[in-house]
């Protein structure tokens, strides 16, 4: 991409999209085009049709996706299927019809099956059942996939396609009702201590492991691969490292500064035991994550407490 490539960043508000604008800025690309939700649902067709026949972008890059945690993927499961394929559909194809020149679709980790051999290879996809619990979003991520896939293969498109572990950071989603582990986590810890709480109850065993990146690591690797990577096979993006729920409770404890017990409530699900992706394929290109977990820690607890909480 050139500095003053005309490029559009769908859903540049969430946690991911900003992440990326902000990369995009600090590296000098001036040519940014955002749409507000109120402005462009990108769940109308015809709406985001006219936009990309008015606007004409010469990169696309799709971040904008209706995401949350167990509890909210397990209880809005009709509707994480139909936006996000509505979100997907409208784009992918205005994309396609409107000849940009490169796309970046976003999807997660969750894609692969639940039982799937650790560290996941981007072979593994389709090769087991999946988490029940967040189904409906990983087959909507699977078809956005082969959707970028299968331009690619019968109109000659370049759309490619990243998988990101779980990502924390600037702009994450502090809802308890609708938030990831990492965000959830933080919350409960730092209400606890201004609170003097004894303990932090916690969902689960506390067994599972999860990995976790920064979201400007994610933004990083985005650019990146726009700059350097085309083809069709889709690829990781992680650290390559894990960490067990207890073990980063723990290390947010201290951290925070709380003192008291963390009780873990092993009558709510867990979810996949393991989820450490491998990302030998993006190291190989030539990239890398730079951010430490204590450091990520450290710098999104700041965040919290400056913008969120109370």
């Amino acid at each position: 991409m050139k500095k003053d490539s005309k490029i559009y960043i769908a859903g540049h508000s969430g946690m991911v999209g900003s992440a990326i604008t902000r990369n995009l800025k600090k590296n000098g690309y001036q040519n940014l085009i955002f749409r507000e939700l109120d402005v462009l649902d990108l769940l109308d067709q015809a709406a985001t049709r006219q936009f990309f026949q008015s606007e004409k972008p010469q990169y696309v890059i799709l971040a904008a996706a209706k995401v949350g945690g167990i509890v909210a993927n397990n209880t809005y499961r009709a509707q994480f299927i139909y936006e996000n394929l509505q979100i997907q559909n409208n784009v992918i194809h205005s994309a396609y019809e409107n000849g940009v020149k490169k796309l970046l679709f976003l999807g997660s980790s969750c894609i692969y099956p639940k039982l799937a051999p650790q560290p996941i290879k981007e072979e593994y996809l389709l090769t087991g059942l999946l988490e029940e619990t967040n189904e409906p979003y990983a087959i909507a991520k699977i078809a956005g996939i082969k959707m970028c896939e299968s331009y690619n293969y019968q109109y000659g498109t370049n759309f490619i396609s990243v998988m990101p572990t779980n990502l924390y950071g600037p702009n994450d989603n502090f809802d308890l009702k609708t938030s990831h582990v990492f965000a959830a986590l933080i919350r409960k810890i730092h209400e606890a201590k201004v609170n003097g709480s004894p303990s932090v109850e916690i969902w689960g065993t506390g067994s599972p492991k999860r990995e976790f990146l920064h979201v400007d690591d994610m933004a990083e690797a985005c650019i990146f691969l726009l700059n350097n990577y085309d083809g069709s096979q889709f690829v990781n993006i992680g650290c390559g490292e894990d960490i067990t729920i207890k073990d980063l409770a723990g290390l947010m404890s201290e951290i925070i500064g709380f003192k008291g017990k963390l009780v873990f409530d092993t009558g709510k699900p867990d979810g996949t035991p393991q989820k450490l992706l491998d990302v030998s394929r993006i190291n190989a290109l030539g990239w890398k994550a730079r951010i430490s977990l204590e450091e990520g820690i450290k710098s999104a607890y700041e965040w919290y407490v400056q913008n969120k909480a109370k």
